[in-house]
């Protein structure tokens, strides 16, 4: 089985800068990742941007729809920034393409060294593999459907809409 996995950047991917306290991006970790996961399914992995997700405007969505549009697989994981990830499911799943698409992100970097990034690109593939066709959300050992999902900014988790 293959699997397509578009990094878009989001917390997932940043990194410290000790001088300056702030945080940046470099390059994907999700290679490393998989190695470190002992991945054995081929994945191919295509970087499409490398943005915080507080940045992501309307046509960087549309560059991901397009992308999942065109893949020949029909199971794509997508890295991204938790903050808006319920608006770029949103933006997939009223798309109805004939395809099973995860979105996964972190709260803390990977580099940080206690993210949780590692599991939940764990469980994002596990879910990609076994999950109907339909946009997801997955995180945190859960998966919530994209019309049934938001991040609680108090708490910091998602939970479904009720």
């Amino acid at each position: 089985m293959n699997l397509l996995l578009l990094v878009t950047g989001g917390t997932f991917d940043k990194e410290y800068d000790e001088l300056s306290g702030s945080l940046f991006f470099k390059h994907t970790h999700v290679d490393e990742m998989l190695k470190l996961g002992r991945c054995t399914l081929t994945i191919d992995v295509r970087t499409l941007m490398m943005i915080d997700s507080l940045e992501m405007k309307n046509a960087d969505r549309d560059l991901i729809l397009n992308f999942c549009k065109a893949a020949d697989g029909e199971k794509i994981i997508i890295t991204h920034g938790t903050d808006t990830m319920d608006i770029t499911a949103r933006k997939l799943g009223e798309a109805k393409l004939d395809k099973t698409i995860i979105l996964t992100g972190a709260m803390i970097p990977y580099k940080f060294g206690s993210s949780d990034g590692l599991f939940n690109l764990g469980s994002s593939i596990a879910f990609a593999q076994t999950l109907p066709h339909g946009v997801y959300v997955a995180i945190n050992g859960r998966y919530f459907n994209w019309n049934n999902v938001k991040k609680n900014k108090q708490t910091g988790i998602f939970e479904e809409i009720i």
